[in-house]
């Protein structure tokens, strides 16, 4: 029987400020969602990422999460430490309310 490789996988998610730099909370959002999504084409380490945005206004939701995949913990640990994550986390960071993550291994 052939093993399958194994993957790692890390899943974030932001509550937001209800306005912030600007926009609303949905405008932001959507702000974070096109620059999560835009660095699949910047950073190579990234095997699949895909990012939602919460529908539901019930109080403990997150608003927008992250799921992302990598070939192993050296390439999730290129992905945070790249210029382009580095530069995202700034943006975020007067955004956020909030932030909970996990990496894990299958």
């Amino acid at each position: 029987m052939v093993k399958k490789d194994s993957m790692v996988k890390h899943i974030v998610m932001w509550k937001l400020h209800e306005f912030a730099d600007g926009h609303t909370k949905a405008e932001n959002a959507l702000r974070i969602k096109k620059a999560l999504e835009a660095l699949k084409d910047k950073i190579g380490a990234i095997a699949s990422l895909e990012v939602g945005i919460n529908h539901t206004s019930r109080e403990c939701a997150y608003d927008v999460v992250l799921y992302s995949e990598f070939n192993s913990f050296d390439d999730l640990d290129a992905y945070q430490n790249h210029e382009a994550h580095i530069a995202l986390k700034g943006f975020l960071k007067d955004l956020r309310a909030g932030r909970v993550f996990v990496d894990y291994e299958v």
